[in-house]
């Protein structure tokens, strides 16, 4: 189990082994204090020795160190030149030497580790996707972070993604787009602290096959993992049986969602907007509710005016129309007269009703307007007539 201590998710010290990268940093880090201390020693003595001022020892030291050798001030005493050998043309240059050696060293090691996805990042408030889908997961990883970063104010939302597979580095196409990736399980606790999970902002745990129910018990010990960390309410993850949900609810999991690779759009909704993917998923599911096309005349009522008419009718929502020229129109204008043949409409799978109840509740509508209209008409100038707050008829 992780430990609940913030301070021990990245500290390199919880780890089984110290990361080469800390001890070539620790080496540079020695080196340059080395060289400080040589630099400092030779200011000194060529003010003892030599009579220079502060600026001017800190020239020569420094002209000598970067071997320009200008000239316009060297050691003229035999114990200057001596200590100018001994301190800066044996010992300093040859550590400067060996910090540029060991800093090419680190960039090296860096570049592989990232490569390889073996770089642990001090990433806070970012994204972390756990596995990897197992048909088109680059497609879908692209997709993905296009449309969470088309969220405003995630935008710049760093990305990591924490997988076994590209083991020999991400694509060149997900690494342009800013994701980075862990090589690991996300049923690892080791991999968990690498990815410094404990301040991501978001947790979206994939099913790594979306057509193997199997699955769920491979996201379920993920799911155990962050429940011991008390992250629950920070994920987002997929379930392929729906018998499986109230295990992970009961858990205390944010957002528990059907796999739909073809469609990431669902679930960013439900990472940005916990709920909005109930009604998405209900979408793609005709035992509740579905979207059905009615094709009936649309005139003299505007968008507002239809939407009412069916409510208030009990019939559905009305979700887009049909124009003259075949063209879906979603969410119009709500004062903006409509034209058009069909209506999309979300009403109930176990009672849809007929195109006869829409043609009856639209003219029912276009008679209780009119009847308005009138009323308005016979109003007094001084004393404008209300709307009727009645149902139509």
């Amino acid at each position: 189990m992780l430990s609940k201590d913030r301070r021990a998710i990245t500290a390199e010290r919880h780890f089984s082994h110290l990361p080469m990268s800390g001890v070539i940093r620790k080496r540079i880090k020695r080196l340059l204090i080395a060289l400080l201390s040589l630099m400092a020693i030779h200011v000194v003595s060529m003010m003892a020795l030599e009579g220079l001022s502060l600026l001017e020892a800190c020239w020569l030291t420094f002209t000598t160190l970067a071997t320009v050798g200008y000239g316009d001030i060297s050691p003229q005493t035999a114990g200057g030149r001596l200590l100018t050998i001994a301190l800066m043309y044996i010992m300093a240059i040859t550590v400067l030497t060996l910090i540029v050696s060991d800093y090419i060293e680190y960039r090296f090691y860096r570049r592989e580790r990232i490569l390889t996805g073996r770089w642990r990042y001090t990433l806070k408030n970012h994204i972390v996707i756990v596995n990897t889908p197992k048909h088109g997961g680059q497609q879908y990883f692209l997709r993905l972070s296009s449309q969470i970063r088309a969220v405003p104010g995630y935008e710049s939302a760093p990305i990591q993604i924490l997988t076994q597979q590209y083991p020999e580095g991400l694509p060149p196409e997900l690494r342009d787009a800013g994701l980075v990736h862990y090589h690991g399980s996300g049923s690892d606790p080791q991999a968990l602290r690498a990815v410094n999970i404990i301040d991501a902002r978001h947790i979206l745990v994939l099913a790594p096959d979306e057509t193997d129910p199997n699955s769920d018990s491979v996201t379920f010990n993920i799911a155990h993992r962050l429940n011991d960390l008390k992250l629950c309410h920070r994920v987002t993850l997929e379930c392929i049986r729906d018998e499986d949900r109230h295990r992970y609810t009961s858990m205390g999991i944010r957002t528990v969602i059907r796999p739909v690779r073809t469609y990431p759009e669902i679930m960013v909704r439900a990472v940005i907007s916990p709920g909005t993917e109930k009604v998405l998923e209900d979408l793609f599911n005709y035992q509740n509710d579905h979207p059905h096309r009615y094709e009936l005349p649309l005139d003299e009522l505007t968008w507002a005016d239809i939407v009412s008419a069916l409510i208030r009718h009990g019939i559905g929502t009305a979700l887009a129309y049909i124009d003259p020229e075949d063209r879906i129109v979603c969410h119009p204008e709500p004062d903006a007269e409509v034209e058009g043949k069909g209506l999309i409409v979300l009403v109930k799978s176990a009672d849809t009703p007929p195109v006869e109840e829409l043609v009856d509740a639209l003219d029912r509508y276009r008679a209780y307007l009119e009847r308005w209209h009138n009323l308005q008409g016979q109003s007094t100038e001084t004393k404008p007539a209300a709307a009727p707050t009645d149902k139509p008829d």
